[in-house]
Formats: structure tokens, sequence, C-alpha cells
């Protein structure tokens, strides 16, 4: 829909022809788009100029461009830490969901922060003991936030003692002792 002006020719009380421009609103969404737009051979350094523009508007965006928030996180900005396991704890999920999720309060040794971190695995509470050294690491949630049914907890076990957790919980290492 590149044209969206009709051409009409109306015979007025003179004989002359005189045509009359007569706008119509455009019905989709795209038509809308293309003709508030810039569109052509030359426009791509507008279009990104005004794309640039409206990024910086959005708060996040510039947030993650200063990395503020990667500074301003436990783990201050690195993908890993290690800590040392103060106690298991239990977490009730949200609704709709009925379940306990087994977590870990953890003291990063680098900050001395206390995190709580989820214990992915069927039976991974079993190869986590207090004072082990663990590995923890972001869940995936949304903007570095909590995932799922999981209120609060952020993080996640990856390594108890130096060795993977999963291949722990899947039997085919054993906890070394510390």
């Amino acid at each position: 829909m590149k044209n969206n002006i009709i051409m009409l020719s109306i015979t007025p009380v003179t004989s002359v022809y005189e045509p009359i421009c007569v706008k119509f609103k455009p019905d989709t969404v795209d038509a809308l788009a293309e003709s508030s737009m810039a569109n052509g051979m030359y426009v791509a350094r507008r279009l990104k100029k005004i794309r640039k523009k409206m990024r910086l508007k959005s708060k996040d965006y510039v947030l993650r461009l200063k990395r503020r928030t990667d500074r301003k996180g436990l783990l201050e900005g690195a993908p890993m830490g290690r800590g040392i396991v103060l106690q298991k704890v239990g977490i009730e999920s949200k609704q709709p969901n009925s379940a306990i999720r087994k977590c870990v309060r953890v003291q990063i040794i680098k900050n001395g922060r206390l995190v709580t971190a989820f214990l992915p695995g069927d039976g991974a509470l079993n190869y986590v003991d207090e004072h082990d050294e663990v590995m923890i690491e972001g869940i995936g949630g949304p903007r570095a936030r909590s995932m799922g049914d999981i209120p609060g907890v952020r993080y996640k076990v990856s390594a108890v003692n130096g060795v993977p957790l999963h291949l722990m919980v899947v039997g085919k290492l054993k906890k070394p002792m510390r």
C-alpha cells in the first residue's frame, strides 16, 4: 500500500476538470508504518539515527550501556562465584504450584554477602552438605531475576567442591572429600 492517495476528477460548474485529492485511512499496521516512516534508497542513516534516539529513551538499554546493573549485582559483574554453604533451606513455590524447592544459603567468598541458591536435579540436596564450597551462577530468569515459581531465588548451584552437580545427580561422579 505505497500510494494512499486517490485521484478523482469531478466536473464543477465551469467546464474545466480539476483533480481533487482524497486521503483515506490505512487499514493495516504495515500501511501505517509505511506512511509515517521514511522509506527509499538513501534513508538508512536517518532510520538508524531515529532508532538510536529511541533506544536512549529506554531505561534498560541505558543501564546496560553504562554497565550499571553488572556492577550492582551480588556477583559484582562476574558470571559465576564461589561460596560456602551455610544451611539447607526449603522454599515453597508460588501458586498454582505446590512444592518445596530445595535451596541452600551461601556466603559468597569475594564479598561476604549471603544469597539463596537453587539446587537443580532430583535428589541434589543429598550431595550438598554444610561448609561445602559451591560454585553458583545465575538461574536464567528474565533481566537476571528469579525464574519460574521459586520466589526470590536468583542463583543456582553448578558445582560442589569442584565437581559438577549434574554429574553427581546422574551418578557418573562421586563427591570428593574437602
